[in-house]
């Protein structure tokens, strides 16, 4: 048996990564064949089966994980560190005596205990002595009756996870409320509630990231903009001198990358250089999901595409979240920047192969595995090579994101 992990990040009310919720599937099909939750949550659990690490999927940050009753009952949880976990009850357990007792042997153990989508039933009232989460889902219950209920949870000092946060406005609302986390799919929607004047840095960034879209690199134009921060020399030939990227030669200039590396992996880190400066001052998972999706586009575009120029993938997915980052609209972004047609395309939401790619990299971010089975079918493409490449593509982006834009 194989096991497949997707992974959603919860963020505290500065829009920082506190944890990631894991998302587990076994085999091909969307379902646990032939076992039971419990089993199949035993079984993805050991090392031998997991597809990915946890500790790779969620680095530093808390991994919260759902448990079903028998493997609550049977400790289960205990074989992993209680200092990375979070042990979610899942909603649908039968509740009695016994498993009350095992969460409370768990909890004892130093084990945080959290409520998944808690729907005010009496059944959890025995739980509440021994609970440090309760996630409450805002699709269901009624948004009047949910400060009672803050009120009440923040009294007995438990902390508060809003889920099915898909606005900033709902954020906001939620955070005034006075939830610690909150987990959906706002960060990657832009909030535009102001005009995000571009500055002289962002204006050179794009002009970057146009020189990085062009089919041919103009070495010149490229040196002068370098020219004008001397720190972006030292960020790309730090990024490119990077392990994970080359690791038998030293690169001491930008002509000498070029000749050594090629044009498009060159373009690759010029593009990225200057998304990293654009992001500043925004929460740092966005720069996080940008890398996952550039390098997982830039896979799954080489395997189903006759078009082998990988740098069509590798930007359209880097750029995706670009109107998250500056605030603004992404039709008025990519007027910006001659981009390929077919990126811009894709980035607007036009239907193409770019933009099937970009869909396919949500359906891995919030667990949609219907559609990345609908993908295969479709691309002809084996399920377990589409959830290899966003396995790596998570560790790339980790160890880019941590060895190499780090500016510190």
């Amino acid at each position: 048996m194989f096991a497949y992990v997707a992974r959603q990040p919860i963020f505290n009310v500065n829009r920082e990564v506190y944890a990631y919720e894991l998302l587990f599937r076994v085999g091909e099909d969307n379902c646990f064949p032939d076992i039971s939750p419990d089993e199949a949550t035993s079984k993805i659990l050991t090392s031998t089966h997991l597809s990915l690490g946890i500790e790779e999927i969620t680095g530093d940050k808390k991994a919260f994980i759902n448990f079903h009753r028998d493997t609550l009952m049977f400790r289960f949880p205990t074989s992993l560190d209680a200092n990375k976990v979070v042990i979610e009850i899942v909603e649908t357990v039968n509740v009695d005596d016994a498993l009350v007792a095992a969460c409370k042997h768990i909890r004892g153990l130093g084990y945080p205990i959290a409520l998944d989508d808690y729907d005010m039933h009496g059944k959890w009232e025995a739980f509440m002595p021994f609970t440090s989460v309760v996630k409450i889902d805002i699709t269901e219950i009624a948004h009047d009756k949910i400060p009672a209920l803050v009120e009440r949870f923040k009294a007995n000092k438990m902390k508060l996870v809003a889920e099915k946060i898909e606005t900033y406005e709902e954020f906001h609302k939620f955070k005034e409320m006075g939830f610690d986390y909150f987990q959906g799919y706002f960060l990657a929607r832009p909030e535009i509630v102001r005009h995000r004047k571009l500055g002289p840095n962002n204006l050179t960034m794009l002009e970057l990231l146009a020189l990085s879209s062009e089919a041919s690199l103009n070495l010149e134009k490229v040196k002068t903009i370098m020219e004008r921060d001397p720190s972006l020399t030292y960020l790309l030939l730090r990024f490119i001198n990077n392990p994970m990227v080359n690791k038998r030669h030293t690169i001491n200039s930008l002509k000498h990358a070029l000749n050594f590396m090629g044009e498009v992996e060159v373009k690759k880190f010029l593009s990225l250089l200057a998304l990293a400066n654009l992001s500043e001052g925004q929460p740092t998972e966005l720069m996080q999901m940008a890398l996952v999706r550039a390098k997982f586009c830039e896979l799954a575009y080489l395997a189903v595409s006759k078009d082998k120029n990988s740098h069509s993938g590798f930007l359209a997915g880097l750029l995706s979240l670009l109107d998250a980052m500056m605030e603004q609209r992404i039709e008025d972004l990519v007027k910006k920047v001659p981009l390929d047609d077919g990126v811009k395309d894709a980035l607007c939401g036009k239907p193409n192969l770019l933009r099937e790619c970009l869909t396919l990299s949500q359906h891995f971010e919030t667990a949609r595995w219907a559609g990345i089975k609908q993908f295969a079918a479709k691309h002809k493409v084996n399920q377990a090579l589409l959830h290899s490449y966003y396995n790596e593509a998570i560790k790339w982006a980790k160890h880019i994101h941590n060895a190499a834009l780090d500016k510190d």
